[in-house]
């Protein structure tokens, strides 16, 4: 194989894939965006995971040194950007991290932000729920850690506290895959009627 052909079976390889990425500029313009939050330890991580795959891209938010995960997932037949903010546990920012996650929640416009909270610890948590929906966000709350919250006896409501917070609420335990197709399907449901 002559130089030539080499740099040509290169470049075809590195446009092929750059054509089946998630990534490419095409989708930009028509993809939903999900935006991830919640303190940390909570599980954010794990479901960006399990909605993203292989996905995925890390870079420090602008002017910054915050990290910030996105990747993409199909979510009810449509292409969504994922993002995995930094954990925080206010909307009134204190930390560097915290002060990433809100200024993104408030300059990415969001279709939907995923509150991710500790089903051990749901009461703490639903105030930056409350916080989120003040805000005017299209706030949707995930219960996650179902699994462990069992094992110690607690028991939640889910269709009461959805009634309760006037938002879509769902149960799961993302390290065990419990409880995502459930939480995809809630998102896609939620997405298209903000939309009608």
């Amino acid at each position: 194989m002559d130089c030539c052909s080499h740099r040509r079976s290169i470049f075809s390889r590195f446009f092929r894939r750059r054509q089946d990425s998630a990534f490419t500029h095409q989708d930009c313009t028509t993809r939903k965006k999900l935006v991830l939050v919640g303190t940390p330890n909570v599980g954010k991580s794990v479901i960006f995971n399990r909605l993203t795959g292989a996905y995925v891209t890390v870079s420090n938010y602008p002017g910054t040194t915050v990290e910030v995960f996105r990747g993409t997932g199909w979510i009810g037949g449509e292409l969504f950007e994922v993002i995995d903010t930094p954990g925080m546990y206010s909307m009134m920012p204190i930390t560097e991290e915290e002060r990433v996650t809100r200024t993104l929640l408030l300059n990415e416009r969001p279709d939907i932000v995923v509150h991710v909270a500790d089903a051990k610890n749901i009461e703490r948590m639903l105030s930056m729920t409350l916080q989120l929906k003040e805000a005017g966000l299209p706030v949707m709350l995930v219960v996650n850690m179902m699994d462990e919250a069992e094992r110690l006896g607690r028991k939640i409501d889910l269709d009461r506290l959805s009634a309760l917070l006037g938002i879509p609420v769902v149960g799961t335990s993302a390290a065990l895959n419990r409880g995502m197709d459930q939480m995809r399907k809630k998102v896609a449901e939620y997405v298209k009627k903000r939309a009608a």
